[in-house]
C-alpha cells in the first residue's frame, strides 16, 4: 500500500543526490533552501559529507556515502514515495554512477536532471577521476536535462576546452551534440561569446529552439554558483516556467546573490551570500531578458 500517495496539496518532491558541504555555500546547503523557497520538497541523498567545499579551504574532511544511496532508495520504494524530479550532482566515487542510475530507473516519470560536476576554468576537479568522467556519460544518456559549464561540456564531448570565445554557430553545435547524447534540454552556463557577451545557453530539442540569457560580468568567482543556478532552474521548470524563462530566473538570482556578496567584500571562498538573496525567489515576476541564440 502506498502510504504516501501524491495528493493535490503536497509540493513537488525532488530527490537531490549531491554532497553535503558544511561550509562554503554549495551543493545541498544551497539546493535545500532554494527549492524550498520555490515550493518544492527536497529529499537529500548525500553522496558524501564534507567539512567544506574543496575550493581553497585547506584539508577537507570527507566521508564517502556510496553505501548509503541504494538502501535509501530501497526504503523510499518500500514506502511508496514518489518524486517529480531526480537531480544528481557531485559524485565522490565512480561506484555512485550506478547508484544514481538506480534512482533514475526507479522513477522513470520524474524529471531527470544531471548536473555533471566535473571541473571549471578549463580543468577537471582533483576529486573527478577518469572513471567518474567516463561514467558521467551514462548519466547524461538517461537525463532529461543537463546543466554543464563550458569545461564540463568539453569533457562530455571529449574535446579540448575552448580557449577563445565561441561564435553562435560553435555554441549551437555544442548544444546539439550534447543533446544527441541523450537529454532533451541542454543548458551550458557562463559561456563567453565573440560578441563580448557572457551568457547561459539553452537548447530544447523537442521544439528545435536555441536560447541565450546574458549574464552580468563579475570580477570575482564564487564557488557554488553552478548549484545555485541549476537548483533555481529546476524550481522554475517544476513550477511551470518555459526553458528560457527558467534560465532567466536562475541567471537573475545568481546575479543578485553575487552582487550582494561582492558589495560586502566577503572572502570569495565562503561562497555567495545566499541568505540575503533568497527573498527574490518569492517573487513571480515576468521575465523577458532572453533571446534566440
Amino acid at each position: 500500500m502506498n502510504i504516501l500517495k501524491k495528493t493535490e496539496n503536497r509540493p513537488s518532491r525532488v530527490a537531490a543526490i549531491h554532497d553535503l558541504s558544511g561550509f562554503g555555500r554549495c551543493s545541498l546547503t544551497v539546493i535545500l533552501p532554494i527549492l524550498s523557497v520555490m515550493g518544492a520538497q527536497v529529499c537529500p541523498i548525500p553522496t558524501a559529507v564534507m567539512s567544506s567545499h574543496t575550493g581553497g579551504l585547506g584539508d577537507v574532511v570527507m566521508h564517502d556515502l556510496t553505501d548509503f544511496i541504494s538502501p535509501c532508495l530501497k526504503h523510499y520504494k518500500s514506502l511508496g514515495i514518489d518524486f517529480e524530479c531526480v537531480y544528481s550532482g557531485f559524485l565522490s566515487s565512480e561506484r555512485q554512477i550506478d547508484r544514481c542510475l538506480e534512482f533514475y530507473s526507479s522513477y522513470p516519470d520524474a524529471l531527470a536532471v544531471v548536473d555533471p560536476v566535473m571541473g571549471d576554468h578549463g580543468k577537471p576537479y582533483r576529486t573527478c577521476t577518469p572513471e567518474i568522467r567516463s561514467g558521467m556519460s551514462e548519466l547524461v544518456r538517461v537525463a532529461d536535462i543537463i546543466t554543464p559549464n563550458l569545461t564540463e561540456a568539453a569533457i562530455l564531448l571529449g574535446e579540448e576546452y575552448p580557449r577563445r570565445p565561441l561564435t553562435r554557430e560553435q555554441a549551437k553545435s555544442m548544444l546539439l551534440r550534447l543533446s544527441e547524447k541523450g537529454p532533451n534540454l541542454v543548458v551550458i552556463t557562463g559561456t563567453e561569446l565573440v560578441s563580448g557577451e557572457i551568457a547561459n545557453l539553452g537548447y530544447d530539442r523537442e521544439r528545435g529552439s536555441f536560447w541565450l540569457v546574458p549574464c552580468d560580468y563579475s570580477p570575482v568567482s564564487y564557488p557554488g554558483t553552478g548549484d545555485i543556478f541549476a537548483s533555481t532552474l529546476i524550481g522554475g521548470l517544476l513550477s511551470g516556467d518555459s526553458l528560457p524563462i527558467a534560465m532567466n530566473r536562475a541567471a537573475k538570482f545568481v546575479e543578485i546573490a553575487v552582487k550582494i556578496t561582492f558589495s560586502t567584500g566577503s572572502d570569495p571562498r565562503f561562497g555567495a551570500m545566499l541568505e540575503s538573496a533568497l527573498p527574490y525567489l518569492l517573487q513571480r515576476d515576468i521575465l523577458n531578458n532572453f533571446s534566440i541564440l
